[in-house]
Formats: C-alpha cells, sequence, structure tokens
C-alpha cells in the first residue's frame, strides 16, 4: 500500500513525484520505459526557463529523476495494464498495487497519417523520430510531414546529417514560433512544399517516394525520397482507461484546473490531458498541481 502512485515518469510524472515526495507521502512512481518519456525523442530544449542557449534533455531529466530519488520516491520499471480507479488498485505487467490517490501520467505517442504504405514501411523509411534515425540518413534527401515546433526542431537536426530537407504542410505557412522559422528559412539545406499532403508511402524493401496532393488544385505528383519524418500531432496513451475514466472524443482525459478526473482520488497531468499547449513547461506545472490536489485529498480522508 501506497499513499500515491503515479503512471508515468515524463516531465508532468517527475515533478508530481518531485511534489508528492517533498509532501512526504510514500510515493511509487512507474514508468514503462525510462524515466523521462517522450522528451527524450528530442536532443535538446530550448525553451525551459534558466537554460540561456538551452539544456540537453537528457541532462535535465538526470537532474529531475536525481531530485525525485533524494525525496525517496520508488521508481519501478513497468507498464501498467489495468486499474481500478474506485479500489484505487493498478495492475502492472508483473505486480498489482494499491494507493490511497492516483496520479495518470501517461503521456501520448506520435499520430499517424494512416495512408497506404506508411504501417509497412515504418523502420524502412518511416519514421517519427528524427533525433533517432538521423543518423541514418546522411547525405540522403529526407521529408518532414507537419508544421509545428517539432518539425522545425527536428528539421534544422536532420539538416546537420542529410543532404536535402523538405517540409510538406498542407497550409500556406507554418505554425512554427517565429524563432524556429527564422532558422529554417537560413538553413540552405531545407525547403517547404506548402499546401500540399502526402498520399501515399511507397517503396519495396524501402521507402522510395512519396505521393503528394495539392490541397488547392487537387493535383497529384510523385516526390523521391529516402525517408520521411512524420509529425502531425500526438495520441493520448489511454487505451487502458476506456470504461474507467472520462475521456473525450479524442481519448484526451478530462479534468479541471485542479488536475481532478471523474473518479475520486485520481488526477491526471500532462499531455494526456486535453489542453491548448503541449509543452515540458506546462506539463511540469501540471503535475505540481496534481501532486498538490492529491495531497489534499490524501489528507483529507
Amino acid at each position: 500500500m501506497y499513499d500515491l502512485i503515479i503512471i508515468g515518469a515524463g516531465p508532468a510524472g517527475l515533478t508530481a513525484a518531485l511534489y508528492a515526495g517533498r509532501s512526504r507521502l510514500n510515493v511509487l512512481l512507474l514508468e514503462k520505459l525510462i524515466p523521462g518519456g517522450r522528451i527524450l525523442l528530442t536532443e535538446r530544449i530550448e525553451n525551459f526557463p534558466g537554460f540561456p542557449g538551452g539544456v540537453a534533455t537528457e541532462e535535465l531529466i538526470q537532474r529531475m529523476r536525481a531530485q525525485v530519488e533524494e525525496l525517496g520516491v520508488k521508481i519501478g520499471a513497468e507498464e501498467v495494464k489495468g486499474l481500478d480507479p474506485r479500489l484505487k488498485t493498478v495492475e502492472g505487467a508483473e505486480n498489482k498495487y494499491c494507493a490511497k490517490a492516483i496520479i495518470l501520467a501517461v503521456g501520448s505517442r506520435p499520430r499517424k497519417l494512416n495512408i497506404p504504405g506508411e504501417e509497412r514501411l515504418t523502420g524502412r523509411g518511416v519514421s517519427y523520430c528524427a533525433t533517432c534515425d538521423a543518423p541514418l540518413f546522411r547525405e540522403k534527401e529526407v521529408v518532414i510531414v507537419g508544421g509545428g515546433n517539432a518539425v522545425a526542431e527536428e528539421a534544422l537536426y536532420l539538416a546537420r546529417f542529410a543532404k536535402k530537407v523538405s517540409i510538406i504542410h498542407r497550409r500556406s505557412e507554418l505554425r512554427a514560433s517565429q524563432i524556429l522559422q527564422e532558422r529554417l528559412k537560413k538553413e540552405g539545406k531545407i525547403n517547404f512544399i506548402l499546401n500540399h499532403v502526402v498520399t501515399e508511402i511507397s517503396g519495396g524493401v524501402k521507402l522510395e517516394s512519396l505521393k503528394i496532393k495539392d490541397v488547392n488544385s487537387g493535383k497529384e505528383g510523385i516526390i523521391n525520397s529516402d525517408g520521411v519524418f512524420i509529425y502531425i500531432g500526438y495520441e493520448p496513451e489511454t487505451d487502458f482507461l476506456k470504461g474507467k475514466i472520462a475521456l473525450d472524443e479524442a481519448g484526451f482525459i478530462a479534468g479541471d484546473e485542479t488536475m481532478k478526473t471523474s473518479e475520486e482520488g485520481v488526477f491526471a497531468c500532462g499531455d494526456c490531458r486535453k489542453k491548448s499547449l503541449y509543452q515540458m513547461i506546462n506539463a511540469c506545472g501540471d503535475g505540481a498541481v496534481a501532486a498538490d490536489s492529491a495531497y489534499k485529498y490524501i489528507s483529507s480522508k
């Protein structure tokens, strides 16, 4: 029996563990992979307060983990398979745990285009992580699909390796921050294919070409490419919560500003929640609020 179980050790979960540990709660933090979560797929964070010039993501996560471990928080490497929100029990791949309160910090996964060839060629030219796979495309031509900050950051990273990087976006301009767009335009290896979508991915044993369509004229064309990196948003990792916690139509956990969910004593924080901004800074804020709310809930019993 624990005071609090936190599921997911990304920035939100680590921050929740930090605040809960400082409140002297007996905390178990469960993570199916390694502490840090999806943020570790980004090489460097430039917009986290207190780090002029940016900070290596791995270094920042290691510092956060050290803070948590100093407080005696137990970190368990186990994937959660089930949850009973009323009994406050958590079923892992190997063990079952009980607590007085639960915080869900389960994060999200990359959204797919769901077009022909995508599934078949994943790992053979189709990727969702430039930081992971960029060295495989040294002096090759690659494409990035999307228009947000992640696209801009990963395009700049890919340009260190690839011969040419093309950004395909369905709108007439990117959604990335202006400072990132300025950097993109200064990088000679990067070009833009705007007002287009990818409709098919083709190749034999590996990716060879993409079929694209002009969203205005409907005209289709083929471009050759050695790789495609897809960044069109994320889906919450909440499949195991269906029928147990209130979710919206997209699967995000419904809740209020105190991070409460539909079930008493169960809180949610980070990218598994529906919100307007998905960044490390507000994921950490969510985690702090969730831990405070959980502490108040436990103290009231």
